[in-house]
């Protein structure tokens, strides 16, 4: 799972395998400068998508919702952002025919902390402790996991509740 925090000068990303434990493949952030233009900052993020899609292999991408909630008129802008660069994932997925999953910042805390306002801080020290890793990854890395173990928890959650229930009693 190719997991993507989206931003248009910090994209976060996260690579992990899935099985009984996932593992690491790889994760870092792309940071863009802020004085190149937003249709060459787009453009290079795709780039970049398109270049993890190859290396990677993954048959699923998981990528982190815009949010803007009610009285937020002033993440207005920032979310924007982050659809322009969530497009930029969709279109990449897409022209790969890879499938696209995804999930706002609450499904993602409470999926992997068990607490939906988690702070970034405390994300990162699950993810570090979850994954196992041996230092903490930088907060667009770190949210870029969190949304591929989102994505590895609720594929698991719905395998299991699939077998729960018997055939013909589905909702």
């Amino acid at each position: 799972v190719l997991g993507i925090d989206p931003g248009t000068v910090r994209m976060g990303y996260g690579v992990l395998s899935s099985g009984d434990r996932p593992e690491v493949e790889d994760y870092g952030v792309i940071a863009l400068p802020t004085s190149m233009p937003l249709e060459q900052r787009l453009y290079q993020l795709y780039t970049h998508v398109v270049n993890m899609i190859g290396i990677f292999r993954p048959t699923e991408i998981a990528v982190e919702k815009p949010f803007v909630g009610k009285g937020e008129r002033q993440f207005v802008g920032p979310a924007i952002a982050v659809g322009q660069a969530q497009a930029v994932v969709l279109i990449g997925a897409a022209s790969q025919a890879i499938p696209v999953f995804g999930y706002s910042p609450a499904e993602i805390k409470s999926s992997v902390a068990d607490f939906g306002a988690a702070s970034k801080e405390q994300m990162q020290k699950v993810v570090t402790t979850t994954l196992g890793l041996t230092e903490m990854p930088e907060s667009d890395a770190a949210d870029a996991l969190s949304v591929c173990l989102c994505h590895l928890i609720r594929v698991q959650s719905d395998s299991a509740l699939s077998r729960e229930i018997p055939p013909g009693l589905e909702r």
